[in-house]
């Protein structure tokens, strides 16, 4: 029936319990998600890190690396996310001085029949743990977030931008 639940969520069934989605009959399609996630900081402490004088060594390229290996464990960390043959996972770490912070932007991309979104969140999201991870030595204080999607393309429901519906 129209507006029932278990056609609105598809992860529920119809009894209510959760379960994985069957991609079997879905269209491969070339998919790509952008999420961003950002650190606010003392200004201190986003200089120590531009320096290259956190003590754990350098953050950004920690970051970078962390975000990238989260992408390709989401399936792991997240109960019904399929696991995925991943084509090309970036993360790009941008200075935000009126924050002030860092910007992380982490983008996923695939041939499959599923979508990305989850890779490019979770990508973005542990950029962000790393960073305050990185520097919390300095500055306990950080704070992390928004972390949101900015656009997603591909599969059924093509394209979708932040801001564009």
């Amino acid at each position: 029936m129209a507006g029932d639940k278990s056609e609105r969520l598809t992860h529920l069934g119809s009894d209510g319990a959760a379960n994985m989605v069957d991609v079997e009959t879905k269209s491969e399609t070339v998919r790509e998600a952008v999420a961003e996630g950002f650190v606010t900081m003392t200004r201190e402490t986003l200089d120590a890190i531009l320096a290259g004088n956190a003590q754990k060594g350098d953050v950004t390229a920690a970051a970078r690396i962390a975000g990238i290996m989260a992408a390709k464990k989401t399936h792991e960390l997240i109960p019904l996310c399929h696991p995925l043959l991943l084509t090309k996972v970036s993360v790009e770490i941008e200075t935000v001085p009126e924050l002030p912070g860092l910007r992380v932007e982490a983008m996923a991309r695939l041939s499959g029949k599923t979508g990305v979104e989850m890779e490019a969140l979770t990508a973005a999201s542990v950029a962000c743990l790393t960073i305050y991870d990185m520097a919390k030595a300095i500055d306990k204080g950080m704070e992390i977030g928004p972390v949101r999607l900015l656009s997603k393309t591909g599969g059924k429901s093509g394209t979708w931008t932040r801001g564009e519906g």
